[in-house]
């Protein structure tokens, strides 16, 4: 009977440790859940060519489907909510190396985002133009609502961008969450990225000109590298989450004996 319990006990005892490994440490799911919605910022990548049709000169004119234009809309809808989310998942984390920072990350992200929004309305817009027959009278104003997109996605997409990276670029490093290799590589990519949106501003360069495209290159880089870091390797061994392992385990020691102090 004493060696039957035994053998009922080591293997309850082995059931419970293969349970608790297999179950995901806050700290894991938290990386898994930051790098999806990193992999999913790259969704509206197809938007740089379904939009061609909505950008036309003549689009509110014709009769064609607007499915294009629509579904566009929505892949920068979840490009904008995926980008927040990044931030705000990420923050509990990357506050213990510079809270200040973490929260300019969490601000740069929602100001970038609604930039999407607002660029979504203006390409929708225009199908509402040539849904409602507006016909050759409205034709300046879809070419403004083109321009107006097209001059929004360069703040959205560039300059906010280069913010975002170059704060997380530097969070990241400092906290040694990932590689320092992937770390500058935001930290690099993000004044690169800067310096072309300045040129396009002054018109040293064209905004779809094959030098601005390879400018966003290292930033995209950097966020696709990173989710798939996250999603495989999750955070590595850094002194911001010893520190949380640490107060943890000393909120475990002390509650019990103030407990019987009470």
């Amino acid at each position: 009977m004493m060696t039957q319990t035994n053998v009922e006990t080591t293997r309850e005892s082995s059931l419970q440790g293969d349970r608790e490994a297999f179950q995901m440490s806050p700290r894991r799911k938290t990386a898994l859940v930051a790098g999806v919605l990193y992999l999913l910022t790259f969704v509206s990548i197809p938007t740089l060519f379904i939009y061609g049709s909505v950008k036309g000169t003549n689009y509110i004119l014709g009769a064609g489907p607007d499915t294009s234009a629509i579904i566009g809309g929505i892949l920068e809808i979840i490009v904008a909510l995926a980008g927040i989310g990044t931030a705000v998942v990420l923050f509990p984390v990357l506050k213990k190396q510079n809270e200040a920072a973490a929260l300019g990350l969490v601000a740069s992200r929602i100001l970038e985002s609604g930039t999407i929004f607002v660029g979504v309305a203006f390409l929708l817009s225009v199908v509402t133009l040539r849904q409602t027959g507006a016909g050759v009278e409205a034709l300046v104003t879809s070419h403004v609502l083109v321009a107006l997109y097209d001059r929004i996605f360069l703040l959205g997409q560039s300059f906010m961008p280069a913010i975002c990276d170059l704060l997380l670029g530097f969070l990241l490093y400092r906290s040694r969450l990932v590689p320092r290799g992937l770390s500058l590589i935001g930290i690099i990519g993000g004044p690169i990225l800067l310096a072309s949106y300045i040129a396009v501003m002054f018109g040293l360069i064209g905004q779809h000109t094959p030098l601005a495209a390879l400018s966003a290159l290292p930033v995209a880089l950097f966020e696709f590298s990173l989710g798939v870091w996250l999603i495989v390797k999750g955070f590595q061994p850094s002194p911001i989450l010893a520190s949380n392992t640490q107060d943890a385990r000393a909120a475990v020691i002390t509650a019990p004996s103030t407990s019987r102090r009470s």
